[in-house]
């Protein structure tokens, strides 16, 4: 009987393959660490080649670790770090240079142009973005205009281009299917959202020709088989999303109003807004939650460019931990910031700020100041991060926010989860499964071959793990807050 989905979670710094039985229940897990190249200031690259063969490789991985045969799978359902872009040869598959990741910062130069064209708003109103670098359609406007003969190749027809979900669906079906999901194309700077449609208008103006763009299609479809050779069986693709948008599937946040908060690489907040367009009118992004039976449930989306990838720097390049899992222990050694504060712009802030040349500081040092206080501002900051996030959302709509559900490999650390509801005045909610970008992925996948029967069915999955409440004075709050802003508005 197929009682399993495999799940691919393609992220900026691994990949990895969990399969899922059909009560949602994680059976096994594979992992590989993905090579990021730095090669220039500013810039954040990677081998498509390496992202298809650790793909391969995990898949495997964890069919074997399950001990199922791979018959026995029902779906594969995909999601991916976004807005990272890749050109790739039609015939050979062969990518034209590295993939260009969504933290490159390249194009500033190119976005500012754009803005001092008066461009930004036609942008905005139709694809729900900013004029940032962080998006994938100046970045394709790089790639074309920095190889020679990339512009005639692409208008021959002889190249194709898309995000890492499109690139693995093109490899894992032998090159049958060039396609992406709705989710993915809403972060390409390029797609109307509010028509569903790649547009021209746009793409005129970037100068790409669309016949190199993937067919657009819902999160929960029938993409394409797999070739033999993957798994050695056919086994359908019926679900694909962008890895924040894939969590909060996987958080069940189909009701309006309902927010979850993801700490990965980035950290990224999303708040169902239901199925109208709204543009948000405090640098926030409008973006496709998910689309299911050709109808879009929008969200309004802030994006911080770097959270864990901050304790990764602490633990890598600084040195001074050595698991990320003992911040939580050195935090806690001291009984406060000691005043200082990290502003982790190590590649450009993101929401609400979008100043892609700011880069990160640690400010407030004294003589008095310990690799703890750092450890500790780290941590902190991702609380305040996420505090901007949220009094911009309400800015927005309006409305209080009461809750919110966290995922991600950082939320295990319990002083985190709790500064975090002592700083927005919030209740945080921990699930059981912290891994929901693959759970979300699985949901999508299974829904459309009938493993998962309603988007109620997975509201009933959802389980708590642990509350968080918050526990902090006004008094402190208002004061450390101050502090953030004020180290802010020196970075800027």
């Amino acid at each position: 009987m197929k009682k399993y989905i495999l799940a691919i979670d393609q992220g900026t710094t691994s990949t990895r393959a969990i399969i899922f039985d059909e009560n949602a229940k994680a059976v096994s897990y594979a992992q590989k660490e993905l090579h990021v190249f730095y090669p220039e200031n500013g810039w954040v690259e990677q081998d498509a080649q390496d992202i298809w063969q650790d793909t391969k490789y995990v898949c495997k991985r964890a069919v074997e670790k399950a001990a199922i045969k791979a018959d026995e799978i029902a779906a594969i359902g995909i999601t991916n770090q976004r807005e990272t872009i890749i050109l790739w040869d039609k015939e050979t598959g062969n990518p034209i240079g590295r993939a260009i990741v969504w933290q490159d910062r390249r194009t500033s130069g190119y976005c500012k142009e754009l803005k001092d064209d008066g461009l930004e708003e036609l942008f905005q109103s139709k694809t729900g973005l900013v004029l940032d670098p962080y998006f994938s359609g100046t970045k394709l406007h790089w790639l074309l205009k920095n190889n020679t003969a990339a512009v005639m190749r692409a208008k021959a027809e002889e190249l194709l281009c898309g995000t890492i979900d499109t690139y693995l669906l093109w490899k894992m079906t032998g090159g049958k299917v060039h396609a992406t999901d709705a989710t993915n194309a809403s972060r390409t700077m390029l797609y109307n959202i509010k028509e569903g449609k790649w547009d021209k208008e746009l793409l005129e103006i970037l100068e790409i020709p669309e016949q190199i763009l993937p067919a657009v299609k819902d999160s929960s479809c029938m993409f394409g088989t797999t070739k033999k050779e993957f798994l050695g069986v056919e086994i359908p693709i019926t679900g694909i999303a962008g890895d924040q948008h894939a969590a909060m599937f996987g958080q069940a946040c189909f009701k309006e109003g309902m927010v979850k908060v993801t700490y990965g690489t980035g950290c990224f907040a999303l708040k169902n807004i239901g199925s109208e367009f709204k543009q948000s009118k405090n640098k926030l992004l409008t973006t496709i939650a998910y689309q299911l039976n050709g109808k879009p449930v929008y969200a309004i989306e802030g994006s911080i460019f770097i959270a864990g990838a901050a304790i990764q720097w602490l633990r890598d390049g600084l040195q001074i931990i050595k698991h990320a899992a003992k911040t939580e222990e050195i935090a806690k050694r001291v009984s406060d910031n000691g005043g200082v504060y990290m502003v982790p712009a190590f590649t450009g802030l993101g929401a609400p700020y979008w100043e892609p040349s700011a880069r990160a500081a640690i400010v407030g040092m004294t003589r008095d100041v310990t690799y703890e206080h750092i450890v500790r501002a780290a941590l902190e900051a991702q609380a305040y991060q996420t505090k901007d996030l949220l009094n911009a959302m309400m800015e927005d709509s309006g409305q209080k926010i009461f809750e919110i559900r966290v995922d991600g490999g950082m939320v295990e650390n319990n002083w985190m989860c709790q500064f975090l509801a002592d700083m927005t005045g919030n209740i945080v909610n921990r699930p059981q499964i912290i891994e929901t970008t693959a759970l979300g992925a699985a949901y999508l996948a299974g829904l459309h071959v009938g493993l998962y029967q309603s988007l109620q069915e997975i509201e009933q999955n959802w389980q708590l793990s642990r509350k968080f409440e918050p526990n902090m004075s006004e008094e402190e709050k208002t004061e450390l807050y101050t502090g953030w802003k004020r180290a802010i508005a020196r970075v800027l």
